[in-house]
């Protein structure tokens, strides 16, 4: 009897206890309603009509010499091997070959000013672009390129293109319908429809000022460069890449906002590249284990300061919890990133951060980013079109160097470069600079700050010879 008792009283109570929760109902039997009459068609063809014509395909050349028998490159300047096969000794294992690729623009302008990725022409010999489905070539000329944001501008001569109108990055909203127009796998252009899945994505991956439009709309290879409008035609971003495990759309799409589009491209038209101001702090998001231990509970937290830096001579510590610059607030790491990147070289700026509870404001005048050495993962050019890579154990087998090795590796030589010009080649290892010597990136990174825009000696390791160039 008391168990029953007890199984009642349990009853009892979940049911008094379920009565109290105030669910949140929405109406019932909701109204479903055709997309007019029955006579029309739910189309949004009056809205992408416009920026179709706007959307250009873009087809890009680029002549490379392959190493058909994957021999390391400085084999091909050993003596002992020039003795026995001769001068055309790397003749006879490297080949010429035209390697194309396809992408996307986006016209920008009447006079044939297109905004595309970085990623499509970059290093190209040739660009040629088409319209629409109109068979005629345009001959493109590079403006400009900005390989940390992926963006580029070529042109076209004409002037009476279709330009596309802009919109408003501070617009957008997660579940606005979207449209991507783009020339995918070279079949033409074709646009795929989407939401807005996600707004103000970074971590990716993809290039170092990441600020992404997430999008489920269809954006395949080709897809680079193209449009992502809103329902009404207006460009919102620039489609840049996918997430995908086989190569084809999986729903993951990104696309570059509006509002950097338009800061990037305008420097590009103006000087031909992208100068950003530079700082000299690691940084990341207040967390909420550390956040506790601040006043603020937003802000860029500075992990560490490099030397000879703007940041070190202002007085910035690590610790320290940037949350406003020019009295514009900062709420984290990637606000403070592209904030300061906005800014150009030699701007001074006002930052106010926290320190021990206490508020304090510093002005810095900002460094020039330019002159950085980035890594290999974000295309970094150094020395005039030099790649580099920093060595480890999988790139010493490689490229057969000696295990003991140091220093930083070529990986690239870019094409009629003043590096190339000079005899930089692929598989070289730079081992100093003027007085400094080269192990790693930070080495690398001391020696341009100090002969930066100057005439220097780079000393390079070549299958064992030390050989020295000069370069600015």
């Amino acid at each position: 009897m008391k168990k029953k008792l007890y199984f009642i009283a349990i009853f009892i109570a979940s049911s008094l206890f379920a009565n109290n929760i105030d669910f949140q109902m929405a109406e019932k039997n909701p109204q479903r309603v055709a997309p007019s009459t029955p006579n029309q068609i739910l189309s949004f063809n009056n809205s992408i009509n416009e920026p179709m014509k706007s959307v250009v395909n873009i087809a890009a050349k680029r002549r490379v010499i392959s190493n058909a028998a994957n021999i390391p490159f400085q084999m091909f300047n050993d003596p002992f091997l020039r003795r026995f096969f001769g001068d055309q000794f790397n003749e006879q294992f490297n080949q010429n070959r035209i390697q194309r690729s396809l992408g996307s623009g986006v016209i920008i302008s009447k006079d044939g000013y297109i905004v595309t990725n970085n990623h499509v022409i970059e290093n190209a010999d040739e660009i040629s672009v088409t319209i629409g489905n109109n068979p005629k070539e345009y001959n493109a000329v590079i403006i400009g390129k900005d390989s940390d944001s992926d963006l580029a501008v070529i042109k076209i001569e004409g002037d009476d293109f279709e330009a596309i109108k802009f919109g408003y990055s501070t617009d957008l909203k997660v579940g606005d319908l979207i449209f991507a127009i783009g020339n995918p796998f070279g079949i033409g252009t074709t646009v795929t429809q989407g939401i807005i899945s996600a707004l103000n994505k970074d971590h990716v991956g993809i290039n170092r000022y990441e600020n992404f439009i997430q999008t489920d709309a269809s954006i395949n290879p080709g897809n680079s460069g193209g449009a992502l409008v809103d329902s009404r035609g207006a460009l919102i971003g620039i489609n840049s890449a996918i997430i995908s495990k086989s190569g084809g759309n999986n729903g993951i799409g990104f696309a570059i906002p509006v509002a950097m589009v338009k800061d990037v491209v305008k420097k590009l038209i103006t000087d031909g590249k992208v100068t950003r101001g530079y700082l000299g702090v690691v940084i990341d998001d207040l967390k909420p284990n550390i956040s506790k231990l601040y006043k603020h509970r937003t802000g860029a937290l500075i992990l560490d300061v490099a030397g000879d830096t703007p940041a070190q001579k202002a007085g910035l510590k690590r610790g320290d919890l940037i949350y406003m610059i020019n009295n514009v607030p900062i709420k984290d790491r990637k606000a403070l990133q592209n904030t300061i990147a906005s800014f150009k070289p030699n701007e001074t700026i006002s930052i106010k951060l926290e320190r021990d509870k206490k508020d304090m404001q510093l002005n810095i005048t900002l460094g020039n980013r330019a002159g950085l050495v980035t890594s290999d993962a974000n295309n970094g050019k150094f020395l005039g079109g030099l790649k580099l890579t920093e060595l480890n154990a999988d790139i010493i087998k490689r490229f057969r160097l000696n295990a003991n090795a140091s220093g930083v590796l070529i990986g690239y030589v870019e094409p009629n470069s003043e590096a190339e010009k000079v005899g930089f080649q692929p598989g070289d290892v730079i081992i100093q600079i003027e007085d400094i010597e080269i192990k790693n990136f930070a080495d690398m990174q001391q020696a341009i700050r100090k002969y930066n825009k100057q005439l220097k000696r780079v000393y390079v390791n070549r299958y064992g010879q030390t050989i020295p160039f000069a370069i600015k």
